[in-house]
């Protein structure tokens, strides 16, 4: 059986809706050079940070968004981790 692979903003259509909103409007405050991250008050000037601003800000309006996946260490960061035996 072929399981049916969840879209990123959520399965029920109040989800999506809520998203396609609060994206549409923190883009809108990004393009005009409006858009400030949480504490600090900076400017956002990052393309993917202003996503990330937009996807929680729906989360906290109720959409039912999944988290992002955790990234996978590189060998540089397994390298530091284990120590050296002499």
């Amino acid at each position: 059986m072929a399981t049916k692979k969840q879209s990123s903003s959520g399965s029920d259509p109040k989800s999506k809706r809520i998203v396609k909103s609060k994206m549409q409007t923190t883009m809108d405050e990004f393009k005009q050079h409006k858009l400030e991250s949480g504490r600090s008050g900076q400017t956002v000037k990052n393309r993917k940070q202003a996503i990330a601003i937009g996807l929680s800000e729906a989360r906290r309006s109720g959409a039912d968004i999944p988290s992002a996946p955790a990234k996978k260490a590189t060998k540089k960061a397994a390298k530091k981790t284990t120590s050296k035996r002499k």
